[in-house]
């Protein structure tokens, strides 16, 4: 976005913010060891430089054998074969196979020269000393993992854009990958603002006061999401204190949330103070979504700014459904992880306006989503709630026993 754009008043839906602000602000890039590196970002394909396992190797106990050697076994008429000796884990087969001949192998054991397949254990009996009954055919392959069948050399074993899993951490390991290049963590400022918010450790509200639960809970989801929250404290109603509050951290910071500041009147000193930085574009001011409407999405020097309304419920909310995505593209989250999720039916009937996405939190009882009522200042309703529910923008609600899906809160 250039800083000519144009300034939207009028509510957009949530799909139009994140399609249309798509901010080109991305986070470096570091070296991170592989053992630190869990829920962090590679910044490029991470390549394994030699196939995996490496050598051909037995997926179970049982007796390397010629395949050939097996047809037409059965219980009545089984195959009589040569025990040559035992092949020992972690070194090299010194025995081959021949005809006629099996060597016993145990499971991850390196499968020996003449060998094509592996008979599980199961499927024999010793019968003297010296010599095996197989009971049952095996083709060839069978019991065996070749030497590229997990990983070949050259293949993909971390995609660039996706937060590495625990999977992805053993992996790396098993190529011998000790670090890689990953996105740093985007440090994202959190400012609280309003007469009547204070410091959340303050023991003695005075009458009108509310404690600053708000910035608590962004830095959680913050963190969660693989950022570094940066807490900026508490500015009053007051533009010119804002505004170089926001001057700062502008500077300092991938993404600036600011919290009590967004409502559309004449105190939305949020606005004002964003235009009064300079190089600033204002992409919208205001969401179709309940809770949440109040919200401002703009961006100044490059750095994404987004605007919450006062309300506690009401700004996690848009922060999950708006600020999330935009922290991730700044984090280069290419691929984001998919939110858990559970399918329910709907315990009673929910109106809503076309044009609006509602977003409704719910309890899970026995399959049932309860939705839970109140205030959008109220939040305990999200400490409740086991999820939430979307109810899109083109519906004018859900009738009651309506299969939805609910993404739950973990």
């Amino acid at each position: 976005m250039s800083a000519n754009s144009k300034e939207f008043f009028a509510a957009l839906s949530v799909a139009e913010a994140l399609a249309g602000f798509r901010t080109q602000r991305r986070t470096g890039v570091e070296s991170v060891p592989r053992e630190e590196a869990l829920g962090r970002v590679p910044a490029s394909v991470v390549t394994s430089g030699q196939a995996l396992p490496g050598f051909a190797r037995s997926t179970v106990d049982g007796y390397a054998v010629r395949a050939a050697d097996t047809y037409g076994a059965s219980d009545g008429l089984p195959s009589y074969l040569d025990v040559l000796g035992q092949i020992r884990m972690g070194s090299v087969p010194e025995l081959s196979v021949r005809p006629g001949a099996v060597l016993q192998i145990p499971t991850g054991a390196a499968i020996p020269e003449g060998a094509d397949a592996v008979v599980m254990v199961e499927h024999t009996q010793m019968t003297m000393p010296g010599t095996v009954e197989v009971t049952r055919p095996v083709a060839v392959g069978d019991g065996i993992v070749r030497a590229d069948e997990d990983v070949a050399a050259g293949a993909v074993l971390a995609p660039a854009g996706r937060p590495l899993r625990p999977q992805d951490l053993g992996l790396l390991a098993a190529a011998g990958v000790t670090e890689l290049k990953a996105r740093a963590r985007p440090r994202v400022a959190i400012v609280s603002t309003g007469d009547e918010v204070v410091a959340a450790d303050t023991q003695r509200l005075a009458a009108g006061q509310v404690r600053d639960a708000t910035a608590s809970a962004l830095a959680g989801l913050v963190t969660r999401a693989g950022g570094i929250a940066d807490y900026r404290g508490i500015v009053a109603d007051d533009q010119e204190a804002l505004t170089a509050t926001l001057a700062e951290a502008v500077a300092e910071t991938d993404l600036v949330v600011v919290s009590a500041g967004s409502s559309v009147g004449a105190r939305d000193e949020t606005t004002a103070a964003v235009h009064a930085l300079g190089d600033a574009t204002v992409f919208c001011h205001g969401l179709a979504i309940k809770p949440g409407k109040p919200t401002l999405l703009a961006e100044v020097g490059g750095v994404p700014v987004l605007g919450l309304p006062g309300n506690p419920l009401s700004a996690l909310v848009v922060f999950r459904m708006v600020g999330l995505p935009v922290l991730q593209l700044v984090g280069g989250i290419e691929r984001p992880p998919p939110e858990p999720t559970v399918r329910a039916t709907l315990s009673r009937s929910l109106a809503s306006a076309a044009g609006r996405l509602d977003v409704v939190q719910v309890t899970l009882r026995d399959g049932e989503a309860r939705p839970i009522f109140g205030h959008s200042a109220l939040l305990s309703l999200l400490t409740t709630a086991d999820g939430y529910v979307v109810v899109p923008e083109p519906a004018t609600g859900l009738d009651a026993g309506a299969a939805v899906t609910v993404t739950l809160y973990v």
